[in-house]
């Protein structure tokens, strides 16, 4: 009798601990916010005492192994799928219309080669693109104007978002999609898109130590030409 009271003890479900009211806070504000938000966004609704940000890593570490995950990108935080359960929802995702090749590329590059002008835009391409492309790129706040560049004319420079990294579940930029990968969510026909297109953002370093090349090589031949002028005077 007493080896089956044992039995039935150790069968008992084990709840967690109760919330504090800070994690339930933290928990509803998360939860139904339309966009992810920052640390000091979170501070400033929560009405309990306790530190934000300890509470955050504490949720998040519990919620890393349940079909929801508390993500944090970009410094902002956010409820997501778990990302091995993300093939679950594919069926339910409705695209209403794909990107063209000229905006997706366009997007590819300044991806790939940020900050980039338009004329570097179109100098990559080898072609020119309507002004509306960039306008639907910044439209769903992928990109975004970055300042201008040092050259004649001050051209505008653009970048991407901290909206491009959320859409595409990204860290940081060195996890970019890969062709395929844009292929998969629907936003583009990969039979279409030159794969070249996706460079390795090394386009403008090289550009760049080219000139220093021809800078330097004008330099030598001044040099020696003055050398051999004098010794020719002499």
């Amino acid at each position: 009798m007493k080896k089956e009271k044992l039995e039935k003890k150790d069968n008992v479900v084990k709840f967690p601990s109760k919330r504090s009211n800070l994690e339930r806070e933290i928990e509803a504000i998360i939860f139904a916010a339309a966009e992810p938000l920052d640390l000091e966004t979170i501070e400033n609704k929560v009405s309990s005492k306790g530190n934000v940000k300890k509470t955050l890593e504490k949720l998040q570490d519990e919620y890393s192994s349940k079909g929801i995950n508390l993500v944090c990108i970009s410094k902002k935080w956010s409820f997501r799928t778990a990302q091995n359960l993300s093939s679950l929802m594919s069926k339910e995702k409705t695209v209403e219309k794909k990107l063209s090749k000229a905006a997706i590329e366009t997007l590819a590059i300044i991806v790939y080669h940020q900050p980039v002008t338009r004329a570097e835009i179109e100098e990559i391409r080898g072609v020119a693109f309507g002004t509306n492309t960039l306008e639907i790129l910044m439209e769903l706040n992928w990109v975004k104007p970055g300042g201008r560049k040092d050259v004649p004319g001050k051209p505008i420079q653009y970048v991407t978002t901290d909206d491009f990294l959320s859409h595409f579940n990204l860290q940081k930029l060195s996890d970019l999609p890969t062709v395929d990968e844009l292929g998969a969510a629907g936003l583009i026909d990969t039979s279409s898109v030159d794969n070249a297109i996706f460079g390795t953002g090394k386009f403008y370093k090289e550009k760049q130590d080219e000139k220093k090349e021809d800078i330097y090589s004008n330099i030598d031949e001044m040099l020696n030409s003055t050398l051999k002028k004098e010794e020719d005077e002499n």
